[in-house]
């Protein structure tokens, strides 16, 4: 697995994947992304308008990973509620 590669070996993420169709989505842009990235990267010669789009698309698949990242922050048990202004 390599750096860019979502770690999925833990168990938030797991029970997200098997209950959640928009979080399994967005993990399956994620996988997409990157897969067209490593394409793109392993051009010889890429165009300018590859360069381009390979550009674009890391920052897409970064946008995303902060999006899971922040639902699996969000679902970790024992997080302290947010804090309220009175």
């Amino acid at each position: 697995m390599t750096d860019t590669q979502l770690p999925m070996k833990d168990p938030v993420k797991d029970a997200l994947l098997r209950t959640d169709d928009g979080f399994r989505q967005l993990v399956q842009e994620h996988q997409a992304l990157d897969e067209r990235i490593r394409h793109l990267s392993n051009l010889n010669y890429p165009t300018d308008q590859q360069r381009y789009e390979e550009i674009s698309l890391k920052k897409k698949k970064l946008a995303l990973k902060d999006r899971i990242e922040a639902i699996v922050r969000g679902r970790l048990p024992n997080q302290a509620p947010p804090l309220t202004q009175q």
